[in-house]
């Protein structure tokens, strides 16, 4: 019987994934007893894996095709407990001699910390993920930030929570958000890899959670035609040589000289960006005034219509002054998104950009000359913005910024001819998992 217990008993498991160009969280899966292999030479993945589209299409370029072989590796100290016999861990994409490929969103952060870190500069990330339970509270009984719509999920939230804790994973609260179904986690700050390394953990979490409560989770910008579209606002700190530069200072609410550099540098460039922040074919739904995504390219003290919303030291901010880039959204490769964002604010402190004129009210209620502009939704303005933007080329490298062209030209052009409800049916559940 001894033997019999052994054979039936199910083995445990451990996942390592990567997040390709397209935002999609990509695996390999191995029984614990392999963990080792794993640590050491990897698991195997086509190059064509950096060039999936969110519906699975690959965008084959000259270097990203069915030929060659890539490495999948993960640390051990790395795996946290996701529950059910299961461990998970970030992986870093690897060249069969064992170099870190060019290609790996993981490394292209970790590039952009030691260039902060050179300058003196550490960051913190916080992160907000807004995602959308299908199967759960009827969307008659819905009200936005309702206490009866989170008790309703009283269950689904107490697991979540224990979850997490289990995984190491410091949610520090949950709330029902605007549109019926909506909720939004907020992570605490963390360093950037780990921040980043932190989305996809709770997109685990909280898909293991919600199937166990017979629901399905989204958190595509756009889950249903006309709802208020799911964000992944993040939130970020930086210290000089451990002094915050957000706060002490004689600029605008508090800011150093080079923390009102890193908010001008950050708007600056924010709209060269785009393509590594919100350039899903449904982002742009969600990129409209009045929807508190960000719309229009300017700052604001805690203004939630402007693109970057600045969050003064107060009382009522336990973790100091920092700033919000709401653009982002749920689409975007999260390694990606925080160095491009951080590698602008560190642009702009290198040139002491001019902290430009701050927005104190609804953009949309201003004169186009007043409000600033648009983000950019045209994907042919967006990688064209990409291609010259040379915050991005340095940030990011000419291996990603290749694949992520291919991806999002070949995204889009398969949209194209598809009306708005079609598209939100295709991509509903690409970033689930």
């Amino acid at each position: 019987m001894g033997n019999l217990r052994e054979v039936t008993q199910t083995p445990a498991l451990v996942i390592g994934s990567i997040v390709d160009l397209a935002g999609v969280a990509r695996a390999k899966v191995v029984p614990a007893n392999r963990v080792d292999a794993f640590v050491s030479s990897g698991m195997g993945a086509s190059p064509s894996w950096n060039v999936f589209c969110a519906d699975d299409a690959l965008a084959f370029t000259e270097n990203y095709s069915v030929v060659g072989d890539l490495r999948l590796r993960i640390s051990e100290s790395d795996l946290r407990d996701v529950g059910d016999g299961v461990s998970w861990a970030p992986a870093t994409l690897h060249e069969l001699d064992g170099s870190v490929s060019p290609v790996c969103s993981r490394e292209a952060l970790r590039r952009t910390t030691s260039v902060l870190a050179s300058n003196d500069l550490e960051a913190l990330v916080g992160r907000e993920i807004e995602f959308t339970l299908f199967g759960g509270v009827p969307d008659e009984q819905w009200s936005a930030y309702g206490l009866g719509a989170a008790l309703a999920q009283e269950s689904f939230i107490r697991e979540l929570f224990a979850n997490a804790q289990r995984a190491q994973l410091n949610i520090e609260q949950f709330h029902a958000e605007y549109g019926p179904g909506q909720f939004e986690i907020s992570l605490a700050p963390a360093s950037p890899v780990e921040s980043a390394d932190n989305v996809i953990l709770a997109r685990i979490l909280i898909g293991r959670t919600a199937r166990a409560h017979g629901m399905t989770v989204s958190f595509s910008p756009m889950p249903t035609v006309g709802s208020s579209g799911n964000g992944a606002h993040q939130h970020f700190s930086l210290t000089r040589a451990g002094v915050p530069i957000f706060s002490g200072g004689r600029q605008a609410y508090g800011m150093t000289d080079d923390g009102a550099g890193a908010l001008g540098g950050l708007v600056a460039h924010l709209g060269d960006l785009t393509a590594v922040l919100a350039s899903s074919p449904l982002s742009g739904m969600r990129l409209q005034p009045n929807m508190w995504s960000g719309a229009f390219i300017t700052w604001g003290q805690e203004n939630r219509e402007a693109a970057v919303r600045f969050c003064a030291e107060s009382s009522g901010n336990p973790h100091g002054a920092n700033v919000e880039v709401k653009v982002m959204d749920g689409s975007a490769n999260p390694y990606l998104a925080t160095a491009a964002i951080l590698a602008a604010a560190h642009a702009g402190i290198v040139n002491q950009t001019p902290l430009p004129r701050e927005v104190t009210v609804n953009p949309s209620t201003l004169t186009e000359s007043a409000r600033g502009e648009r983000v950019p939704t045209d994907m042919g303005e967006i990688l064209q913005r990409l291609r010259a933007s040379g915050v991005a080329r340095s940030s990011l490298g000419d291996s990603i910024i290749e694949a992520l062209v291919a991806v999002k030209e070949l995204e889009h052009s398969r949209c194209a001819g598809l009306d708005a409800s079609a598209v939100v049916e295709r991509l509903r559940y690409a970033w689930s998992v």
